[in-house]
């Protein structure tokens, strides 16, 4: 059994029949979940003012909990950057404590990274995934159990076919990203320290093609791209082609980016705003290994 702490950083919780349904689900499933006191509270598109939303993340880094989830992405956590704890968070993540999240958490995620080299999760959000009317995705369950006992070693897919490698790939770095409109607006501010030799993973929703095209120039111009071993792409989802758009779509974008870099570009990680979502650590060395159109990402034993 885990100890989860449930706090909300970013955007205040719209669905609350979702919140609830999710902390059933939980503690469900075995686990010990404490609600942090702010978690319902909502100012303007936020869950409370900037004060509320530090202090609470404050509490869930002194909670002691094994795991400490957000309630939803969003918007709200770049404002807050300046102020967080840093020191306690390293403290906390230190003393095991494994923060998870995904969406708007990738600018806490990178700048804890960037600030204190402490490691992090890209995983699930309590509302959207264990919150979901039916039953959630039973390899984001087995991902999330295996965080929580601490088994997790790594994570696999199967490429798209057009991807399938004849040479083996193995290749090591950093593993870091998140999402990409998150991530494109932290560049050049000291909140973003992008890894040389790292492998990143980016995902994203509601952003048509050329708007993911965009933020990638923009990755490529300022020279992040070149730096590094691997660009592994998740989920885009939720956009809608239009029209004149002729033709555009994302996979021109996918050709485009692996004709503008010399590394290996990788679609289908299944991570995003998608109901099957792998946990991956940001921050940690990980190898990547790819035969034939099995893909992996390691870092168990031996790392």
């Amino acid at each position: 059994m885990s100890h989860l702490y449930i706090y909300s950083p970013s955007s205040a919780v719209r669905d609350r029949v979702a919140f609830r349904r999710g902390i059933a689900r939980l503690k469900a499933l075995g686990h010990e979940v404490e609600v942090d006191s702010d978690a319902l509270t909502s100012h303007m598109r936020f869950a409370g003012d900037d004060a509320t939303r530090l202090a609470a993340i404050g509490r869930a880094a002194a909670s002691g909990a094994d795991i400490a989830l957000i309630t939803r992405g969003g918007y709200g956590l770049t404002r807050l950057l300046p102020e967080l704890p840093y020191k306690a968070i390293a403290k906390a993540v230190a003393r095991g404590t494994r923060f998870v999240g995904l969406s708007d958490f990738t600018a806490f995620q990178n700048a804890v990274a960037a600030r204190t080299g402490a490691l992090t999760w890209s995983g699930p959000a309590l509302g959207e995934d264990f919150g979901v009317e039916g039953e959630p995705c039973e390899i984001m369950l087995a991902c999330f159990d295996d965080l929580a006992s601490g088994a997790g070693e790594g994570a696999g897919w199967q490429l798209p076919r057009a991807e399938a490698r004849e040479k083996p790939l193995h290749t090591r770095g950093l593993l870091w990203g998140g999402n990409l409109s998150v991530l494109v607006s932290m560049v050049g501010t000291p909140y973003l320290a992008p890894p040389k030799g790292g492998i990143l993973f980016l995902e994203d929703v509601n952003e048509h093609p050329y708007r993911i095209e965009r933020m990638l120039t923009q990755l490529l111009h300022a020279g992040i791209l070149a730096q590094q071993k691997a660009i592994v792409l998740g989920q885009f989802t939720a956009y809608k082609t239009v029209p004149h758009d002729k033709g555009f779509k994302l996979k021109t974008v996918v050709d485009w980016l692996g004709a503008q870099v010399k590394v290996p570009v990788l679609t289908g990680l299944p991570f995003g705003h998608v109901p099957t979502k792998v946990c991956l650590p940001v921050g940690a060395k990980v190898d990547l290994v790819v035969q034939g159109r099995d893909a992996m990402v390691l870092w168990g034993h031996g790392h």
